[in-house]
């Protein structure tokens, strides 16, 4: 029986292709849409995570100045940092790994005709630890150039490509300024960050180099601290906020003169900025599948009335209130799934061309395709049901007067 109300209701479907086409188009693309949007919601969350977790692992910045938000920003007058407070962070904050002082100062880097203007940071080789970079060819600082504080120098990709070109800059000798720097090594590129800023542009220098022949002073502007490995960052912050009111002599009921960022705070704020923006243009796009909803049961309800008087002989020779009423559900539902998986194949295949052109990985979630195909399903039920009603409670004989 079941078998035989199906054969009728694509029987029927097929008879009128175009009208067909039509009703099942809304549905192709509230499922398309949603499913389109969410996949690259969750490409772009992917690629957020990833990007935050190139500037380093289990990080915390410790930077002298307030944070606060709104205007104002972080204070100037807050005093540096210096080696001493680097030692103390080593030797008695447990669950520490790494940590590293930086300065850093803005020149101007020459080599031959070309120049550019980049971030030069001071620094030893624990920054590349904190920050996990490793280096594409040359070699690391030596004990002694950092004790000496002389000029070496490891550039990042982006100074390698306005410099050299393609060549290889190891070995070469450069100028900051007025200063000559001989090249020792390359970074491996990381690329942009999510927050717009090229990783790759900047040139490290022994911190005593910087701070002796660049900036004139002792100053320790920011110290990265790279937490272990199953070690909770939440803690390590705030025993090292302690430690630097203590060192700092800040009474109590003072504000903190310093911030300590929590690398893993920008990343859950990050994706859940994502995740929400993600929501909401889902939940846009599924507009649509109620506008197609809506289609289906008006193209439904005009079916109906073409086809009375055939309603009407079929139930004058013994059919069934229900079987009519369970075959125009059936093309109802049979048409949204239809629309529902060529919906799923073009919102897949979208997603994956747009991946390429937003620069964000292509994260397939079978969940989001189940729900769609389901939701999908809910809708052909939903609103297929009120004209299959009204075609099964026909009166058979005012059905058959029906021209």
């Amino acid at each position: 029986m079941f078998r035989e109300t199906l054969k009728l209701a694509l029987q029927s479907i097929r008879i009128n292709p175009l009208r067909s086409f039509l009703t099942v188009l809304g549905i192709v693309i509230g499922v398309g849409a949603v499913i389109a949007m969410v996949t690259l919601g969750s490409g772009t969350t992917a690629q957020v995570t990833a990007d935050v977790a190139k500037l380093g692992t289990n990080l915390l910045v410790l930077r002298p100045g307030q944070a606060r938000r709104g205007p104002g920003g972080v204070r100037e007058t807050a005093a540096a940092f210096d080696l001493k407070d680097v030692t103390a962070i080593e030797h008695q904050i447990d669950g520490v790994r790494t940590v590293a002082p930086t300065a850093q100062h803005n020149a101007k880097a020459i080599y031959g005709n070309s120049n550019w203007s980049t971030t030069v940071i001071g620094t030893d080789n624990r920054y590349l630890g904190t920050r996990d970079w490793s280096l594409a060819s040359g070699r690391a600082f030596f004990e002694g150039e950092l004790r000496a504080g002389q000029m070496v120098c490891l550039i990042g990709e982006t100074v390698r490509d306005k410099l050299f070109g393609r060549s290889a800059p190891v070995g070469e000798v450069m100028r900051l300024d007025k200063l000559s720097c001989r090249i020792i090594g390359l970074l491996r590129a990381k690329g942009v960050s999510s927050f717009g800023m090229d990783q790759d542009d900047l040139v490290l220098i022994p911190l005593r180099a910087l701070q002796r022949r660049i900036a004139g002073n002792q100053d320790t502007t920011a110290i990265y601290i790279a937490v272990q490995d199953g070690v909770a960052t939440e803690k390590v912050q705030r025993d090292i906020e302690l430690l630097m009111r203590e060192r700092r002599q800040i009474s109590p009921g003072e504000d903190d003169d310093f911030n300590v960022l929590d690398m893993k705070e920008i990343t859950s704020m990050l994706t859940g900025i994502t995740g929400v923006l993600t929501g909401l243009l889902g939940a846009v796009a599924a507009v649509s599948l109620l506008v197609g909803g809506i289609g289906i049961m008006n193209i439904m309800l005009v079916s109906v009335t073409e086809r009375t008087r055939e309603i009407g002989i079929r139930l004058a020779v013994g059919a069934l209130e229900r079987q009519v009423l369970m075959q125009f559900l059936i093309e109802a539902v049979v048409l949204s799934l239809f629309g529902g998986l060529i919906g799923i194949v073009l919102g897949l295949g979208f997603a994956a061309v747009a991946v390429q052109f937003l620069q964000v990985p292509f994260v397939f979630d079978p969940g989001i395709v189940v729900v769609a195909f389901l939701f999908a399903a809910a809708v052909g039920v939903v609103f297929g049901y009120f004209p299959a009603r009204r075609a099964a409670r026909l009166d058979p004989i005012e059905a058959l007067r029906h021209e």
